[in-house]
């Protein structure tokens, strides 16, 4: 993919998928989830793991309960033979019932907001040892990331706070370490891989989130206040995964990230992104019409930043496939969009779940292999000196052949809206999407740089 093919053009827009109902996780689903932590606790000899959540760092926690202990902070104790307890403040106790997993209860008020009841209070330690923390030879601690220094000993970093660590190290003699590659790690995490049923459950917020990018960017027009971008970006009630960006002109005055009472001007650049489970849409440009409307020390912007990111995405998307090394994905957009040259540093790709950004296999010389199953987010950002950003972030999945026949069995309006997303990529937007790549957003590769030509966007 080279950037002399990629055009301005007027083309449709993509068509938004209204009225998606939210896909629950099936029994099964939460089944097959708890056999595969345990069989990766088993093969790396875990006695038991002791998982934390709190609301925004409760990823591996609800993976298997399917809650977060919102407002408050919990643990998940699990052991390798299968039980499971949890241990909960105040305002989440009712929880338990719910769990997805079967789980013993207790109760730690340490765990709840500030000045609440501390009635039957126990120490934390002792909790502990009564989920028999205090018998056992090797213990994880999974937080919500796992460390990948070159220079530390990954394995004694933890980031579970450090009252809860010492609890665990004052409940039992075991030797401790951080587990919390068990689930994400992108060679062999629990979590890096979905089946049919969860890749429908994350697709309701991928398509969510592009149909909100789609109507925010529609609205744009000079006069418009950034906090009504700001309310489209939001949807159905969901749980936004990310900080709304709505951000015209100069942006984090007095170290602001929120939308403001700010109205746009003819000529500025824009940010936009929204994101909810399972995918994340964003768009950056300009508040203009035409190339002409630039600013004079932008002039080349489309052929300096533009162009060239959007071929990088089309590479992308016509390259990805199951079984590369994610070092070699890396290497592939390194040699499309020189990092030298363009000023981009994070990894150009990432797995999605819960979370906006779980992990990544793409990171140099990286020997982790994309799996069928993958939900992936395009997330290359150039810095170029002197010029406005770009992007055009969206989510997609991988499926080989088996995958992509039970999404079509068990979900058929799914597979048609995948099948529509795909037509367009290829049809309209003139990429040759990769035949392991479905679309789980509605406006994946779609870029208007000037956002104020409505009817405009790149195509190859």
């Amino acid at each position: 993919m080279i950037a002399n093919r990629i055009q301005l053009q007027t083309l449709p827009a993509p068509r938004k998928f209204t009225d998606v109902p939210p896909v629950l996780l099936s029994d099964a689903t939460m089944l097959d989830r708890k056999e595969k932590v345990l069989s990766r606790m088993n093969d790396e000899g875990f006695d038991a793991l002791v998982i934390y959540a709190d609301k925004e760092h409760g990823g591996n926690f609800e993976y298997l309960t399917g809650f977060v202990p919102r407002f408050e902070e919990g643990l998940l104790i699990l052991h390798n033979t299968g039980q499971a307890t949890v241990i909960l403040g105040n305002e989440n106790l009712k929880m338990a019932q719910h769990s997805r997993i079967p789980v013993t209860l207790k109760h730690c008020p340490y765990f709840s907001l500030p000045n609440q009841p501390m009635e039957q209070e126990q120490s934390l330690e002792t909790l502990l040892s009564e989920t028999g923390l205090n018998t056992l030879s090797k213990v994880g601690l999974v937080g919500w990331k796992m460390f990948t220094s070159a220079v530390a000993d990954n394995k004694a970093l933890f980031d579970l706070p450090y009252f809860i660590v010492e609890a665990v190290k004052n409940s039992t003699l075991a030797a401790l370490e951080n587990a919390t590659h068990l689930f994400i790690r992108g060679d062999n995490g629990a979590r890096v891989t979905s089946n049919e049923n969860e890749i429908a459950h994350y697709e309701y917020g991928a398509n969510l989130a592009s149909n909100c990018i789609l109507d925010a960017m529609n609205a744009v027009e000079p006069g418009i206040r950034e906090t009504e971008l700001g309310a489209l970006l939001a949807a159905e009630g969901q749980y936004q995964t990310v900080v709304t960006i709505a951000a015209a002109g100069q942006r984090f005055a007095k170290a602001n990230f929120y939308p403001t009472y700010k109205k746009l001007e003819r000529g500025q650049p824009l940010s936009m992104t929204t994101g909810f489970k399972g995918g994340l849409s964003s768009r950056t440009g300009f508040v203009i019409a035409d190339e002409s409307e630039l600013p004079e020390n932008q002039k080349d912007y489309l052929d300096r930043v533009a162009k060239p990111y959007f071929a990088a995405v089309a590479s992308w998307l016509e390259n990805i496939k199951t079984g590369m090394p994610g070092g070699e994905m890396y290497a592939l957009i390194e040699s499309v969009l020189e990092k030298k040259q363009y000023g981009w540093h994070l990894n150009p790709g990432h797995l999605s779940a819960d979370e906006e950004w779980m992990s990544s296999p793409i990171y140099p010389h990286s020997t982790e292999t994309l799996k069928s199953g993958m939900i992936l987010q395009i997330d290359i950002i150039p810095s170029v000196a002197g010029y406005t950003g770009v992007s055009a972030e969206e989510s997609v999945a991988l499926a080989d052949t088996a995958l992509q026949a039970n999404i079509q069995a068990a979900y058929p309006d799914l597979w048609q809206r995948i099948a529509i997303r795909r037509d367009y990529i290829r049809n309209v937007l003139k990429i040759n999407l990769a035949d392991e790549v479905i679309p789980l957003s509605n406006t994946v590769a779609y870029l208007r740089p000037f956002l104020l030509a409505k009817d405009k966007a790149f195509t190859c």
